[in-house]
């Protein structure tokens, strides 16, 4: 293990105690701002009988109201805001794919809290100003690019914003710059690693170290895959752009669980059916409170991933609380058959096997009242070419090792290699036919 540097020791290492004072100064300060500055919440406040002065602590946390996304849709654009326009000097929002765009606004502040969990993020991973940061998230709308970019800035190294996209130029980059860290999603990730294999420019002449991927969710199998195939070490970061983007939490050198920056993000675990707090260490939804942020604070939102939270002192010497890798979400399970299945649950089937590719298609359709679920897979190009009989001999061994895994019974479907679509974003797993009519 490599020399652990820390770039904020002060808040990073606080003892629990001392963490819990400084939240719920900040917290009684939030609650206050959002009462008297954001009609949504003083109305929520109102209707369960709360004043400001009924939140004294973290332990008061419990009684605030939930914020969900289709709050902020139905407050489009601006109206959760907490300061006036004037001071809002960036705008975010989300694709709107599933209905109106969330929008995210940061004032001065708010950047500059951004690009302190950044640098965090990065130092976490081991990065620093000898560094050479290749930014292949996205700019724009999306939070993604900005965010590293920051960070990247504020630890010193030297930032390529490159964007997403563009596979060709980004090897090219990588090797003419001798880029040394790697920031995208993990699906872009490895396809960049499937590029490199075939292209011109081998990987013993790059000088990659460590990749900072995040975006969506991906298994620790999908870790050990990437790190193999780019031969560098494969780190995870989590940010939500309601709560600031990327940077709410990161992995530190041990990857042990992602640490929280809960000096500004206060985290929960909730039973997403009862939503009551659950103990430590129990598996439920994640919500978090802001409690630094001027522009767009928000109590308590239901970010419907699920994890586990973890208060031990890690072994890299930072006392923030740690979360698990999601294990999917709460609202985009899949329930097959009273059945409920998280893609993430087939894919470490799937990078267990020699035979299969990380490219893979899950089809739900319903025929005649009934679910159906069809998993479209790309093996490696020596399988495919095999004799039928032996490709058919592979299809019921992978048909029968997801069956035994996840209790329901699955089309297996066989296909060439390059066949299924790839993504220089986030990947897209599911098609439910179900939803179309």
């Amino acid at each position: 293990m490599s020399k652990i540097n820390i770039w904020n020791p002060h808040f990073e290492t606080m003892q629990r105690d001392d963490m819990r004072k400084v939240q719920g100064e900040s917290l009684r300060d939030v609650v206050k701002r959002v009462y008297f500055n954001v009609p949504y919440y003083r109305d929520k406040m109102q209707s369960a009988g709360l004043n400001p002065e009924d939140i004294n602590s973290v332990d008061d946390l419990k009684n605030l109201p939930f914020t969900t996304k289709q709050d902020l849709r139905d407050n489009y654009p601006f109206g959760l805001f907490a300061i006036p326009m004037s001071e809002i000097i960036r705008l975010h929002a989300s694709s709107g794919t599933t209905g109106r765009p969330t929008v995210v606004g940061y004032s001065r502040r708010d950047i500059g809290i951004w690009s302190e969990v950044m640098a965090r993020t990065f130092t976490g991973a081991g990065v620093g100003k000898d560094d050479f940061i290749q930014i292949a998230y996205g700019y724009g709308l999306f939070t993604g690019g900005l965010g590293a970019h920051y960070g990247g800035e504020m630890v010193g190294a030297s930032v390529i914003p490159i964007s997403g996209g563009n596979t060709r130029r980004q090897l090219q980059l990588m090797h003419d710059f001798g880029s040394t860290v790697l920031a995208c999603t993990p699906s872009y990730a490895s396809y960049l690693a499937e590029a490199i294999a075939e292209g011109d420019i081998k990987r013993e002449a790059l000088k990659l170290k460590v990749g900072v991927f995040g975006a969506e969710p991906w298994t620790e199998n999908m870790r050990k895959e990437i790190e193999k195939n780019l031969k560098i070490k494969a780190m995870d970061i989590y940010g939500l752009s309601e709560i600031i983007g990327p940077g709410v939490s990161f992995e530190c050198q041990y990857q042990c669980g992602l640490h929280i920056n809960e000096d500004h993000f206060i985290p929960e675990i909730i039973d997403p059916d009862t939503l009551e707090p659950l103990p430590e260490g129990e598996l439920g939804e994640l919500v978090f409170t802001t409690v630094t942020k001027e522009g767009l604070p928000i109590i308590r939102y239901r970010t419907r991933d699920l994890t586990r939270l973890n208060y031990e002192k890690c072994a890299c010497g930072r006392t923030l609380v740690r979360m698990n890798k999601c294990t999917g979400r709460s609202d985009d399970m899949l329930i097959i058959r009273g059945v409920n299945l998280f893609p993430s649950q087939i894919e470490s089937v799937l990078l267990e096997m020699d035979e299969t590719t990380p490219h893979y298609l899950l089809v739900v359709e319903r025929k005649n009242n009934l679910d159906r679920l069809e998993l479209h897979l790309e093996v490696e190009d020596h399988f495919y070419s095999d004799r039928i009989s032996e490709l058919q001999v592979l299809r019921m061994k992978i048909q029968s090792q997801i069956e035994s895994t996840i209790g329901l019974s699955v089309s297996v479907k066989l296909v060439e290699p390059k066949t299924i679509e790839r993504s220089e974003g986030k990947s897209k797993r599911v098609i439910d036919k179900r939803e179309l009519k």
